[in-house]
C-alpha cells in the first residue's frame, strides 16, 4: 500500500482529526510553557500542565458521556448545568449542616442525596420527553431555567462553603499518585462502554435514534430507552456538580456548571456523534472534551484577551469541525489537487483539442 492510501485511509478515520486538532493545541502551547509536557511528582501527587486538564476536564468529560447517549436517542439534554448546580448545592449544604464534617457517613450521605436528586431531575426530564412527546430541547429548556432557581433555593442565595477532607477527595483530592476525579471517570466510562458495545443496549440506543417509531413497531421499548438515557445523563452531571463543588469546596448556585451544556455538545460533535442521532462514539467525545477542556488552557497560557477568548474559542472549534467534514475536505482539498494534476490525455486527440462527454446509451 502507497503512502497516499495510508494517508488517505487514516484521514477518513473519524478520530483522525480530533486527535490531530487535540496534538496540535497541545504543541501549541509549549513556546509559552516550556515545561507544559513536564510531569512531577511532589509530597506523593503527580503535578504537571497534562494532568490539569486531565483534573478540570474530568466534570466535563462525564456530562459529555451523558449527554452522548442522550444525542444518540435523537434528543438533547440543556438542563444539565442546571442539574450540576443542583448536585453540589445540596451536597455542601447536608455537609455543612453536620457537626463534623471530616464524618464519613456524613459525605456518603450528602452524595447519595445530590446523586438522588440528580436522577431525579433526569427521570423528570425523560418523562416530558418520552411520555408526553414535548420536543426535547424545550423539555429540558423548562429546567434548565428552573434548576437555577432550585439551586439557588437550596444555597439560600449565598455561597455555601465547607471544610471537609473527606468531601474534596472526589473532585482535588488524589489516589496512587492521580486525581481521584480520574479513576471516577475511568470507572463511568468503562460501565458505559460495557453497557453500550458489549451488551445490545447500544444497539437499542441507535435504533431509537435512527427512527424510534419504526423501532417501536419491532418490539423496541423506544420511550423506555429515551427515559433511560435522560437518567443515564442526569446521574453524569450530577457526579460531576459533585465535584466540581467538591474541588473548591464550596457550591454557587448561580455559576456552578454555567454554559457546560454548551461545551459538553460541543464534545459530543466533534467526537463524531450526530445531532440527528443514531450513531455515537463514546471515543470520540472523550476526545472532543479534552479538545474543549485543552482549549480552554491554551487560551489562559498563550494570553489571549478576556474580552475576546470565547471568540477564539468559538474559531478553533469551527475550524476543526470543518475539517472533519468530508464534504469541506473534498471541495478545499479536491479543488487543490485538480489545480495541481495534470489534464487527462485522450489517445489520438490534440492537447488543445475540445474533450466530447460520452453519453451512456
Amino acid at each position: 500500500m502507497s503512502l497516499t492510501s495510508l494517508w488517505r485511509a487514516a484521514t477518513q478515520h473519524r478520530l483522525f482529526w480530533p486527535v490531530t486538532a487535540l496534538v496540535a493545541l497541545l504543541v501549541i502551547n509549549v513556546p509559552f510553557t516550556p515545561g507544559f509536557f513536564e510531569i512531577h511528582l511532589k509530597n506523593g501527587h503527580l503535578y504537571g500542565s497534562l494532568v490539569s486538564i486531565v483534573l478540570f476536564g474530568s466534570p466535563l468529560i462525564l456530562v459529555a458521556i451523558g449527554m452522548t447517549l442522550v444525542i444518540a436517542t435523537g434528543g438533547i439534554d440543556l438542563s444539565v448545568g442546571a442539574v450540576v448546580a443542583i448536585s453540589g448545592a445540596l451536597a455542601c449544604l447536608v455537609v455543612s449542616k453536620q457537626g463534623n464534617e471530616d464524618a464519613v457517613g456524613g459525605v456518603l450521605l450528602a452524595f447519595a442525596l445530590a446523586l438522588a436528586a440528580a436522577l431525579v431531575c433526569g427521570v423528570w426530564n425523560g418523562l416530558l420527553v418520552a411520555r408526553l412527546g414535548i420536543q426535547p430541547i424545550i423539555a429540558t429548556l423548562i429546567l434548565m431555567v428552573a434548576g437555577r432557581g432550585i439551586a439557588q433555593l437550596i444555597t439560600s442565595g449565598q455561597i455555601i462553603t465547607v471544610n471537609s477532607g473527606a468531601y474534596s477527595l472526589i473532585g482535588g483530592g488524589y489516589w496512587l499518585a492521580l486525581p481521584f476525579s480520574l479513576f471516577v471517570v475511568a470507572l463511568v466510562v468503562v460501565l458505559s462502554m460495557a453497557l453500550t458495545r458489549r451488551t445490545a443496549l447500544g444497539l437499542l440506543v441507535e435504533a431509537v435514534g435512527g427512527n424510534a417509531e419504526a423501532s417501536r413497531l419491532v418490539g423496541i421499548r423506544s420511550r423506555r430507552i429515551k427515559i433511560m438515557a435522560y437518567v443515564f445523563c442526569g446521574l453524569c452531571a450530577g457526579i460531576a456538580g459533585l465535584m466540581i463543588s467538591s474541588n473548591v469546596s464550596a457550591a454557587d448556585g448561580n455559576n456552578a456548571g454555567l454554559w457546560i451544556e454548551l461545551d459538553a455538545i460541543l464534545a459530543v460533535v466533534i467526537g463524531g456523534t450526530s445531532l440527528t442521532g443514531g450513531r455515537f462514539h463514546l471515543g470520540g467525545t472523550i476526545i472532543g472534551a479534552l479538545i474543549i477542556q485543552t482549549l480552554t488552557t491554551t487560551i489562559y497560557t498563550i494570553g489571549v484577551p478576556t474580552q475576546t477568548n470565547l471568540v477564539f474559542k468559538a474559531v478553533v472549534v469551527i475550524v476543526v469541525c470543518l475539517m472533519q467534514s468530508p464534504a469541506f475536505r473534498a471541495k478545499v482539498f479536491g479543488a487543490r489537487a485538480q489545480r495541481r494534476g495534470p489534464a487527462r490525455k485522450t489517445p489520438g486527440v490534440p492537447a488543445d483539442a475540445p474533450q466530447q462527454m460520452e453519453v451512456s446509451p
